[in-house]
């Protein structure tokens, strides 16, 4: 494998020699000397090649520069030449002349997008549209926060498990499923590893975490609905409520920003002109009821029946940067007409749940809860919420040998990436999108 220097390394490098392997971002080929930019993972660079010259002028024949006058935009190529340092070059100050030039590829001419093409005609070519800059930036701003994630798990004991994504029967509810031939029987996909991190509780794991796919059969055609997405899910043994879950959540989101800030602030304002917010802690907390009161009074009415809809989330959102110069707000204690039967309810208030809602920047991110431990009010709440518990057998299975109390939430990455970064949709930093019309490429 040969020696190959990536873009973000070549400023540390002193003049001299230099291979380099990427695509060809534009190509001005001019009478006397042809210019390429070219794209790595890592950055641009100008390559100059000055043609030849004969009785003062440009040799027409030279091979090499009729090799360069055959690359098209996306071409992906080797380049071999001499780097030189010189702030006169308004790409980085830095330059390399042309040795050498190996093509691997050659893209067809007529490129299908553009910078102006529409979102849907871009997911089309999402492969091309992820050679921008900015995707490349927001994929490794996604590492970066899972790392850091990985990274805070690890030091807080949490064990990492990797539940199924088919299941027997529904993971919550027989709502938004997606139901599929398995063999002689039938399966669904997991809405939610919900039921498996409730079980690792009841093994005796303490605090387990799981990054993975999740799939939702809702015909949602909003900015932030999809049908498959990747979730961050926790749960936590040993609590006593759910206030303590969303001190958890406090520190996992601090962690992950202050990573992200330090390693991709300066790139992040340059390309989305966004500056990242490391939130203090604690975030604001509001009770369900008291946040529509405040969302009425600043002329929306919420008309759910006991939940916020996007209109109020960006109301309260609003309320809590006026008042506390804050991104994030926990809407806590939820009705149990809008909460699963498996999240707590309030000893002194049983129609009210130990749960919250964590809006960040005007969006829902994140559903979380004290879980029902006990296995007799766990199967009340069931047949409350008209379930069978026969039909939920296997998960009241898991309480019927001790349980400790816990709890947990689930995020979804994407939403995180697309509020960090302000973007108006899901479907831009995702790698691949999946929605009801969508299932290619």
């Amino acid at each position: 494998m040969r020696e190959r220097t990536l873009v973000k390394d070549l400023a540390a490098r002193s003049d001299g020699p230099v291979t380099i392997g990427g695509w060809v971002e534009k190509l001005r080929d001019q009478k006397r000397i042809q210019f390429i930019i070219l794209r790595d993972e890592t950055g641009d660079v100008q390559v100059t090649y000055p043609r030849p010259v004969i009785n003062e002028e440009p040799d027409l024949d030279d091979a090499l520069a009729a090799t360069v006058s055959t690359l098209t935009a996306g071409s992906f190529v080797w380049i071999t030449g001499r780097l030189i340092h010189d702030e006169r070059v308004k790409l980085g100050g830095l330059e390399i002349q042309l040795d050498n030039l190996e093509v691997v590829s050659l893209a067809d001419p007529e490129t299908p997008i553009a910078d102006d093409t529409s979102i849907d005609k871009r997911l089309d070519w999402r492969f091309l549209d992820l050679r921008r800059s900015e995707m490349n930036l927001v994929f490794r701003v996604q590492t970066t926060i899972e790392h850091a994630w990985r990274q805070w798990w690890y030091e807080n004991d949490f064990i990492e498990v990797h539940t199924p994504k088919l299941m027997s029967s529904p993971s919550e509810s027989n709502a938004e499923l997606f139901k599929l031939e398995y063999f002689e029987t039938v399966a669904y996909l997991a809405q939610s590893p919900q039921f498996f991190k409730q079980m690792a509780m009841t093994a005796g794991f303490g605090r387990m975490f799981e990054v993975g796919p999740v799939f939702r059969a809702d015909p949602s055609f909003t900015s932030r609905h999809a049908t498959e997405f990747i979730s961050v899910d926790m749960e936590v043994s040993w609590i006593d409520s759910h206030e303590d879950i969303m001190a958890f959540q406090e520190q996992l989101l601090v962690t992950a920003l202050t990573a992200v800030k330090n390693k991709h602030g300066d790139e992040i304002k340059r390309l989305f002109d966004v500056d990242v917010v490391v939130p203090s802690v604690p975030f604001p907390r509001i009770p369900l009821a008291e946040a529509i009161e405040i969302v009425r009074e600043r002329g929306h009415d919420v008309v759910r029946g006991g939940d916020m809809d996007p209109e109020g989330e960006r109301q309260i959102a609003a309320h809590v940067a006026e008042k506390f110069g804050h991104e994030f707000v926990f809407l806590t204690d939820y009705p149990s007409t809008v909460r699963p039967f498996y999240h707590m309810r309030h000893p002194e208030d049983p129609s009210l749940t130990k749960s919250y809602d964590l809006i960040w920047r005007g969006t829902e991110i994140t559903t979380g809860a004290q879980r029902e431990h006990r296995i007799d009010i766990l199967t009340e709440q069931a047949k409350s919420k008209g379930l069978e518990p026969e039909a939920l057998k296997s998960y009241l299975d898991f309480f019927r040998y001790g349980a400790p109390a816990h709890g947990g939430f689930g995020m979804g990455l994407i939403r995180v990436l697309m509020l960090l970064l302000h973007q108006p949709n899901i479907r831009e930093v995702g790698y691949l999108f999946r929605g009801p019309n969508r299932l290619e490429p």
